[in-house]
């Protein structure tokens, strides 16, 4: 196996990693709206006035994890998340203390920076976004940083590879 057929090799499980991650996060992330807007499963954080903070939290909460779910628009979608994240984490975690494991302020850390993984990202697999972009693209293929096509010898209709 070359170089080349190694790395690619390596990198065929990416995408479906990148979507289970996305779709355990937005599954997690939900717990955390319910409790907020159905006040289920029962927390703390249940049943804010409605419009407060919280609340408004809980809601975007609630439309950012099913929108993740199913991978629908997921790099704005990541990207608001993430700034909810950061804004809870110094809004409510650190004026209890430096230590995010005394804070109890990690969630929040990790939720943000997975979010912001997939505004680099992208859904990955078994997402609509894949599915839109698969429907709006003529050409299939991939495409280095540099924006090149790789071309393969089939695409110039050598089957013998």
């Amino acid at each position: 196996m070359s170089g080349d057929e190694q790395l690619l090799n390596d990198f065929r499980w990416t995408p479906k990693a990148i979507a289970t991650l996305r779709v355990v996060t937005a599954l997690l992330f939900l717990q955390h709206a319910m409790t907020k807007i159905f006040s289920y499963p029962l927390s703390s954080a249940s049943g804010p006035p409605q419009w407060s903070v919280l609340w408004v939290a809980g809601v975007l909460e609630l439309i950012g994890s099913l929108m993740l779910l199913v991978g629908l628009f997921t790099r704005p979608v990541a990207f608001l998340l993430a700034g909810e994240m950061a804004i809870a984490y110094w809004m409510v975690h650190a004026p209890r203390g430096p230590f995010p494991m005394l804070n109890d302020g990690e969630s929040a850390i990790l939720f943000c920076f997975i979010f912001l993984l997939f505004v680099a990202t992208g859904a990955g697999k078994w997402s609509i976004d894949e599915i839109l972009l698969r429907n709006r693209s003529d050409v299939e293929g991939y495409a280095a940083p540099g924006g090149e096509r790789q071309y393969s010898p089939e695409d110039f209709g050598d089957k013998s590879v």
